[in-house]
């Protein structure tokens, strides 16, 4: 492992030190003991050579009995308070993943999926853990047993010794040479799982358009085959363990085959004492466990050192949208709402076309702007800018003459109520749906915001009406129903400026022209940017912006731009005959 990923774990580790150093300290203390009962058998067994009482046998039983029960417990101790650092450690782990991931702007998620940032924070975190806990007690363990244990051994007999332990600097070199490709399988298995995973949580979101369709067949085979590189890469990855493991297993028992070899003849030579004899046998015993388990604990290294790497590469991501250095403090309450657009371009990374030119607006606080145009034209971009969802370049989009990338982003979003496309809801009752923002709002305020959004009827039409769960993503709710659920939980915050994308698209047009007409004169101060392809309920807008390939190419009254030659006047027009049709 290299510097870096020592230092990372050392970070991990460094708030709970002292009881890293007291389980360390409590096997330290196991192995002394331990070194210690094989000597207290020798001199047992010595002494039978001699006249030996039942009272000095039971001394030796009782003393070994005593020093067993107490290696015992401490075992035990060592072992809570290690594994408890490492449960520890996975808790931090995943708290810090969590509150990092919320930092993160959406266009993160945009090119990392769900399920590969789900499988970081769970599957690699865990094995994180077993390397703090599993494997340092191992190793640590491992450690001690040799050093206190080989002093002794050479004490005895070094010649019978260094025999018993010629094979060990084969295990090292074995180890060595099937490092890489554990460390290579085990990155494979966990990428593996993480292209598994996030399959699995694709597929479960849109399990109601596998089934309009009928794509579950499709599913099962894509399924299929990721579940097969999986299956290969475990396989890999097992018969690497499977031919290592043994191997080292099998060069344990041969130094305990040697030594019974040589230490047969050292007795009857008088060399050795059978006592001698016997606690040699009982020390190399004590070294075939940690010995054995040095394959399992390789497993777990390579398997944390893997997970480090993909659970630091979410950490080491740093948000491009963040507050600035001296950021501008401005409390919601003394927002106007006044918003001033100038000379904005922006381009999305990786593509080379501008998504806004060269835009150039004034919106007066309370004023109602219906912003109107083809698909693609750049209309949401443009309001995914103002409350800083996109990382625009300083300015040119200000708030009551603070440019928003000067502003703390707190403070800027709780003085905009934003209502995007997608209207997303949490599986949650559709009460707590609508306090999302205030989530300390009493009944009767929810119900107010949901008369303003136009649904509190049908809420309480529901079976349970505020109570009524709403499945994953308001699964059970239609798309007006969600969108106006999601208007209301923005009206609920009652922002000084409220952007609405396209928001009310399943929403009939009255219903659409009512709730802009409530906006436009029951929130005084509200400014309303309102972005929808219903020209009649845009027409009720003070003003109209229109786009068109990432520009504002009118502006006007509906009155006023239905009188001009001019892609508004066409778009209306269109829509006129349209009803006819109908």
């Amino acid at each position: 492992m290299n510097q870096s990923k020592i230092q990372r774990l050392w970070n991990y580790v460094r708030p709970y030190w002292r009881s890293v150093v007291f389980g360390v300290i409590a096997l330290l203390v196991v192995n002394l003991i331990g070194v210690y009962i094989p000597l207290l058998i020798r001199d047992s067994i010595d002494t039978l050579s001699g006249s030996l009482t039942f009272a000095q046998i039971s001394k030796y039983v009782f003393l070994i009995f005593i020093y067993a029960s107490i290696m015992w417990v401490i075992r035990m101790v060592s072992r809570i308070i290690l594994f408890g650092v490492g449960r520890q450690v996975e808790y931090d782990l995943k708290q810090r993943l969590f509150q990092h991931i919320l930092r993160l702007e959406p266009a993160y998620f945009a090119t990392n999926s769900i399920g590969d940032l789900m499988s970081r924070a769970t599957s690699d975190v865990d094995n994180i853990r077993r390397l703090l806990g599993f494997a340092v007690l191992s190793i640590a363990n491992a450690l001690f047993t040799y050093a206190l244990t080989l002093p002794v051994m050479l004490a005895i007999n070094i010649r019978l010794s260094l025999a018993a332990l010629a094979v060990y600097p084969f295990m090292l070199v074995l180890v060595q040479l099937f490092s890489d490709k554990l460390r290579e399988d085990q990155r494979e298995v966990q990428e593996n799982l993480s292209d598994l995973s996030q399959l699995i949580q694709e597929d479960m979101s849109g399990i109601s358009l596998i089934k309009i369709y009928a794509q579950e067949a499709n599913e099962t085979v894509g399924f299929q085959q990721k579940n097969a590189k999986l299956l290969k890469a475990n396989l890999s990855l097992a018969r690497t363990r499977n031919l290592l493991f043994p191997i080292i297993e099998g060069l344990v028992y041969i130094s305990l085959l040697i030594l019974l070899w040589l230490g047969s003849g050292a007795i009857a030579q008088g060399i050795l004492t059978v006592g001698d004899f016997l606690a040699l046998i009982l020390y190399v015993e004590r070294l075939v466990f940690p010995t054995a388990l040095l394959g399992f604990t390789i497993t777990t290294y390579q398997r944390g050192e893997v997970s480090i790497d993909r659970v630091e590469s979410v950490l080491l991501a740093q948000p491009a949208i963040r507050n600035p250095d001296e950021a501008i403090t401005l409390p919601p309450e003394l927002v106007q709402g006044k918003i001033e657009i100038k000379d904005l371009t922006f381009t999305y990374p990786g593509t080379k076309k501008p998504a806004l030119k060269d835009i150039s607006c004034t919106i007066e606080p309370g004023e109602t702007i219906a912003i109107v145009g083809s698909i693609g034209c750049g209309k949401s971009t443009l309001a995914n800018a103002i409350p800083r969802l996109l990382d625009i370049e300083p300015g040119h989009i200000f708030l009551d003459g603070h440019d928003v990338t000067q502003l703390r982003l707190n403070d800027l979003r709780e003085a905009i109520a934003y209502v995007p496309q997608d209207s997303f809801l949490f599986s949650t009752q559709i009460r707590n749906n609508i306090r999302y923002g205030q989530p300390l709002a009493e009944q009767p305020e929810v119900e107010d915001a949901a008369q303003q959004a136009q649904i509190h009827p049908e809420i309480l039409n529901f079976p349970s009406q505020y109570d009524t769960l709403v499945g994953e993503r308001g699964i059970t709710l239609s798309g007006g129903q969600r969108q106006r659920a999601s208007l209301a939980r923005a009206l609920m915050i009652d922002a000084p400026v409220l952007i609405l994308d396209d928001a009310l698209s399943s929403v009939d047009n009255k219903t659409a022209t009512d709730i802009l007409d409530f906006l436009s004169q029951g929130t005084a101060r509200q400014t309303v940017i309102f972005i929808s392809h219903q020209l009649s309920a845009a027409a009720t807008a003070d003003r109209i912006f229109v786009m068109d390939q990432g520009q504002i190419v009118q502006k006007g009254s509906h009155q006023e731009l239905v009188e001009q030659v001019g892609p508004y006047k066409h778009l209306w027009q269109q829509q006129q005959l349209e009803k006819v049709l109908e």
